[in-house]
């Protein structure tokens, strides 16, 4: 029996990672590190912004002290411009919504991007009143402390809530918390996933028989 399903949103409800890690790659490249794509997306999915300054940093990015707010200017920028929900997203809620299981939304990213990209897809309203954040909550992944705090005010306990991520971090919190996880892996090899104690799936739809919904 599932009491409660979490999902992170980069990633899992709106395909943005590719869009956001195409900004930090240019962006970086101004300031003499070459990355690519691959590699970006590799160190930096799941986590924060100021994560990703740190370890540029640590990698001779000669990066300024206000890069951090700068880079998600840029970012908000481009996904104004358009992100897609991934595939299914919208049948799955519904469904949620049809069996009566409550959802939200745990994710280190600002509620201002959550706003925009989940927004221009028609899904703000949805998650609002039941959304996380890291920056609002003082507690990023891998801290599995941000899930727990998405749970309690369900009364979820952890051993009944089922969480959906994309990455290491997300996968090493909601382990942490107790919490049985899908990783959502549309593509690529999810064995570092699975590695980590998620169950890998490749596309929305396989969470309905791995939840018997």
């Amino acid at each position: 029996m599932t009491d409660l399903v979490i999902f992170d949103c980069d990633g899992v409800l709106v395909n943005s990672e590719t869009i956001a890690n195409e900004v930090l790659v240019a962006d970086l490249a101004g300031y003499g590190l070459h990355v690519t794509l691959e590699e970006s997306e590799k160190m930096f999915v799941g986590g924060t912004i100021h994560g990703v300054f740190l370890t540029a940093r640590q990698m001779g990015a000669d990066l300024p002290d206000g890069w951090v707010d700068g880079m998600y200017q840029q970012i908000f920028a481009r996904l104004s411009e358009g992100v897609e929900l991934m595939p299914g997203v919208i049948d799955l809620l519904d469904l949620l919504d049809e069996r009566g299981i409550p959802f939200c939304v745990a994710s280190n990213g600002p509620p201002d991007k959550m706003r925009i990209t989940l927004g221009q897809n028609g899904q703000w309203d949805r998650f609002e009143a039941n959304m996380v954040s890291a920056h609002t909550h003082g507690v990023a992944k891998p801290d599995p402390g941000l899930f727990l705090a998405a749970a309690e005010p369900f009364g979820a306990s952890p051993d009944r809530t089922v969480v959906i991520e994309d990455s290491r971090n997300g996968v090493t919190a909601a382990t942490g918390a107790g919490m049985r996880c899908l990783a959502l892996v549309p593509d690529g090899d999810g064995a570092h996933l699975e590695h980590l104690g998620a169950e890998v799936i490749r596309h929305m739809d396989e969470v309905r028989e791995k939840l018997r919904l």
